[in-house]
């Protein structure tokens, strides 16, 4: 079986017709079941972590952002999600999930989720001291810290995200690659500690091909050389499209299987409940 769980449905909104674009895709695809896993960014609960954490100040970034988190976020509740949910598995067998950003504090991330009966939980770094580092507007950034910082900046985060213990996956991992920004020294210090912390935290890797057709760098993330650390840490993987609009449901989902074979991987985890089980990938 295939499967896509990482996806998000902030381009549109909670309606029944256009979701169903999600289903199409899917099936024309072949896929055997989809999840959805909603922004943090989407749910005023989360809110005050945001101002908590950005740079919201008057620079080039600070100024960015606070733009950033007055467009399109914050629009529906939890409780209204899990209602559109529901309806939506009327029809169709979905999961329901949640993609977290790296908040520093944790305990407050917890106390929101536990009242939410979700499939699973992806916690994914989407910010670097503040800066939303997969901003293309704000990419030039990028330029004013030397690479193998970042680097570190990301490792501290992964293992912050693992040590909370509330996690099922890594979202997109050492996607800090996707506006071409290649190291030029040894990164596998970073690549172990990163797979260290999903090990201990029993974290999954979300093999992802946003990265593949939405960013520059037109790779699968993770890329090889974590694939490689990942397969050595025996640690499981899903496929996804990280799909924003119906239409990229399930996108290069079959190139990501032959990805993930090509590192000796045979199946995928299936989510319910926060409970998982291995499920070939079709012979």
């Amino acid at each position: 079986m295939r499967c896509d769980y990482h996806m998000h449905f902030e381009k549109g909104a909670y309606d029944e017709n256009w979701a169903e674009g999600f289903f199409d895709a899917a099936k024309k695809r072949g896929l055997g079941e989809i999840g959805i896993s909603e922004h943090s960014h989407t749910f005023p609960e989360f809110e005050p972590l945001y101002y908590e954490d950005l740079i919201l100040d008057d620079s080039f970034v600070g100024s960015f952002q606070k733009k950033w988190l007055k467009t399109n976020k914050f629009k529906y509740t939890i409780d209204e999600y899990f209602a559109f949910m529901r309806r939506l598995q009327k029809k169709h067998a979905v999961k329901i999930g949640i993609e977290v950003c790296n908040f520093q504090d944790q305990k407050a991330v917890a106390q929101i989720l536990r009242r939410y009966p979700f499939d699973y939980l992806i916690g994914s770094v989407h910010f670097l001291h503040g800066w939303a580092y997969d901003s293309a507007e704000i990419k030039s950034e990028w330029a004013n810290h030397p690479l193998e910082e970042l680097y570190g900046w990301y490792a501290e985060e992964v293992e912050k995200l693992a040590a909370s213990g509330l996690y099922d996956v890594l979202g997109h991992p050492f996607n800090i690659r996707l506006f071409k920004n290649i190291p030029d020294f040894d990164v596998r210090p970073y690549l172990e500690r990163v797979a260290k912390a999903m090990r201990a935290a029993d974290m999954v890797v979300d093999v992802n091909t946003g990265t593949r057709y939405r960013y520059p760098i037109k790779e699968i993330s993770p890329y090889a050389d974590f694939m490689r650390v990942a397969a050595k840490y025996d640690l499981p993987i899903i496929t996804t499209s990280d799909a924003h609009q119906p239409e990229d449901c399930g996108r290069y989902n079959a190139e990501a299987v032959d990805y993930a074979k090509s590192f000796g991987y045979e199946g995928t985890i299936r989510f319910d409940g926060r409970k998982r089980a291995f499920e070939p990938f079709d012979p």
